[in-house]
């Protein structure tokens, strides 16, 4: 998408459509937004004046003139205005059939800033412009927003529009991965998407390990949990480098990226198990990120590594009981099958900080506790560095992948504690599951900063939220979240 400032009066040859947002009671149509009454004779303001105008959330009110309709987007009460109710505006009025160019009228009177609501309208039209139905036969495609004049707003305006517009594409590309059908991304076929990034960014290698080098590693927890599969695991490897790094951190970014979680032989229950193709969402989430990140350039040096198998059972699937030998020398007691993605991540983490990683992040669907706590809307935070969690908790919040933190007090450690090894990958008790999951993951992660995320409930929607984030299947969570945390980390 092609993204300017309005130059000059617009007219109705150089626009398709325009819109703004407008709060409650809609009385008066923007300032900035003149020029668009007068391209439609002043409907927009008789419609203001008269009350007619919606600006209920979520709502839209149509207005039609010659050669070009305006599109007003209510976003309810201006006194709970924030991002993510100008990006539920500009999702609704792309979803209202809207493309072509488009002008959009910032508004200075809405206690939002200018380049808070530019960021904020491009994530809306490029987000809630998202079509899952791509193995559709008989869809049509859906039109986009291909040029976006932004008017009532300056130069930084329009950088933070351009930067939001380039993040936005790479996380519609992580919700593509989440989508694909698992007979279709396999972990090879992960593997080679990393590929593909490399080969077209500047500053990005790739290298992928298989059983073999994986086994050799002595990641006997990443192994165990793939052994079950026809489909062979891959250790995937992104390495991004900067002409001129700002910093001498490392960001190591770590992801889970379970392409199917049948559970193994802890085998789910049949109902939404279709789902589980998102179960890769952290390792797309950190795929994708660096594809981002290159493609801004941020000056901070990244390694990205996911961790992708299939959970299955059968004959050669690992068992509750078995106990396993991690890649930093600990042991593992397995209880329960289905909680393999810590048991991927253990190894994946230690592989992370033995090869440079200064700043340690791990993005996971990995307990569906967190998701009945916190709903699709929030990841929770875990950290051993409580201002390096707080600093992610910052950058989910300003980027729009919201993230809250929670505790890690040392005495949870208690629930994974094991009599046949040095721990166990659960618990029987039904109590703390998300944080007992962060409390194992904590042995694995070496000496500096480390957090993790727990995305259950935001990466991958089993209905619409009814948000700018409207449709089912993966969300693209974190990969915005991950080029802000990069950004603070380049200072």
């Amino acid at each position: 998408m092609e993204i300017q400032l309005v130059e000059g009066p617009l007219t109705e040859e150089s626009v398709d459509a325009v819109a703004f947002a407008v709060a409650e009671p809609a009385a008066a149509i923007p300032a900035s937004a003149a020029d668009a009454d007068r391209l439609l004779g002043g409907r927009l303001g008789r419609l203001a004046a008269a009350g007619e105008l919606d600006g209920r959330w979520n709502r839209t009110t149509v207005v039609h003139g010659d050669g070009v309709r305006a599109i007003v987007a209510g976003v309810g009460d201006a006194g709970s205005l924030d991002a993510d109710t100008i990006r539920d505006a500009a999702a609704a009025v792309v979803r209202g059939g809207v493309a072509g160019t488009v002008a959009w009228f910032l508004d200075g009177s809405l206690p939002l800033p200018l380049v808070e609501q530019a960021r904020a309208v491009v994530d809306g039209l490029v987000l809630g412009g998202f079509d899952p139905g791509r193995w559709k036969t008989a869809a049509e495609p859906r039109r986009q927003v291909e040029r976006l004049l932004l008017a009532g707003a300056g130069a930084d305006a329009l950088a933070a529009a351009r930067r939001a517009e380039c993040v936005a594409q790479w996380a519609n590309r992580a919700r593509e991965l989440a989508n694909r059908p698992p007979n279709d991304l396999t972990p090879e076929r992960l593997a080679e998407r990393a590929f593909e990034i490399a080969a077209a960014s500047d500053g990005v290698t790739a290298d992928t390990l298989g059983p073999d080098e994986i086994r050799q590693l002595g990641m006997g927890a990443f192994a165990a949990v793939a052994q079950g599969s026809h489909n062979p695991a891959r250790l995937i490897v992104l390495r991004y480098t900067p002409q001129e790094p700002s910093t001498d951190a490392v960001l190591g970014i770590v992801g889970k990226a379970i392409t199917f979680d049948t559970g193994g032989i802890s085998l789910k229950p049949a109902l939404y198990m279709e789902d589980m193709k998102g179960d890769m969402c952290g390792g797309a989430a950190v795929v994708e990120a660096v594809g981002a990140l290159a493609q801004l350039g941020v000056p901070v040096r990244t390694l990205a590594v996911a961790a992708a198998t299939e959970n299955m059972p059968g004959g050669g699937a690992y068992r509750p009981a078995d106990i396993l030998t991690a890649m930093n020398g600990k042991t593992i007691e397995v209880i329960n099958t289905d909680a393999e993605g810590r048991l991927v991540l253990a190894d994946a983490l230690w592989y992370a900080r033995e090869h440079g990683a200064t700043h340690l992040l791990d993005l996971a669907t990995l307990t569906g506790a967190m998701e009945l706590a916190l709903g699709d809307l929030y990841a929770g935070v875990f950290g051993n560095d409580p201002a390096w969690r707080d600093e992610v908790v910052a950058a989910g919040e300003a980027s729009g992948d919201h993230a809250v933190p929670w505790p890690m007090h040392r005495r949870y450690r208690r629930y994974v504690d094991s009599t046949f090894a040095d721990m166990k990958n659960a618990s029987i008790l039904r109590q703390g599951s998300p944080v007992l999951a962060a409390a194992f993951l904590q042995e694995f992660v070496g000496e500096g900063p480390w957090a993790h995320i727990d995305m259950a409930g935001p990466a991958f929607l089993t209905r619409s939220r009814g948000d700018y984030l409207s449709v089912p299947g993966g969300t693209g969570y974190g990969v915005r979240l991950i080029v802000e945390l990069a950004e603070r980390l380049a200072g």
